[in-house]
């Protein structure tokens, strides 16, 4: 038999050596990948489950309206609408909605306006509105201005006539009232005013 002599003993250990460095870089790499991925995967899931929140928030934290009664003024020999009041309550599933931090949006053909509650931090002279508690078994709508049960209601009233950027509606006239949460839910109310005011004291809206 032949036998093969090599003057490099030591070469065959050098090839394992070096392939074994090249298996740990890759799977140095793959560490660092696979770290990469598992942080930016808990990133996208954190900020989809925020995101899923805050959508939710906007759908269900929000008021509805029960009922909108307008209240006729004809001391100036026209009859139109000078005062709304509107019940609302809570939406289905809705978290606890404070007054104070809700604003309104009111839009008529012939004008439109911002709202805030009365008393809240109105730095630019805006048109306010104020409310009454109708229903309030805990006492959160007087003390806190807050509504927290389903069964809570409470009339929120707009002064057309003594607003500085809203007139009074006439009969027949439209306007739209867009109810804006803290949370960013928002209602829509049209409110249309009937033909006829003459010889009422209110009408429904």
């Amino acid at each position: 038999m032949f036998e093969r002599k090599s003057d490099k003993p030591n070469e065959r250990a050098q090839v394992g050596i070096g392939t074994l460095i090249v298996f740990i870089a890759m799977v140095l790499v793959a560490a660092i990948a696979a770290g990469v991925l598992i942080n930016t995967a808990g990133f996208l899931q954190s900020s989809a489950e925020q995101s899923g929140e805050q959508a939710a928030e906007q759908v269900t934290n929000r008021l509805v309206e029960v009922n909108t009664v307008g209240t006729v003024n004809d001391s100036s020999g026209t009859s139109n609408i000078a005062t709304i009041e509107m019940t609302t309550k809570l939406a289905p599933g809705s978290a606890d909605v404070n007054l104070e931090d809700t604003t309104m949006q009111w839009v008529s053909p012939d004008e439109s306006a911002q709202l805030v509650a009365t008393g809240s931090d109105n730095p630019g002279g805006l048109d306010t509105f104020s409310w009454t508690p109708v229903q309030d078994n805990d006492g959160s709508i007087s003390n806190d201005s807050t509504l927290n049960d389903p069964v809570d209601r409470a009339e929120i009233s707009i002064d057309l006539a003594g607003s500085s950027n809203l007139t009074s509606l006439e009969g027949g006239a439209s306007a739209e009232l867009q109810v804006n949460t803290r949370s960013g839910g928002q209602t829509t109310v049209t409110l249309v005013v009937p033909d006829s005011l003459s010889n009422k004291n209110t009408v429904q809206l």
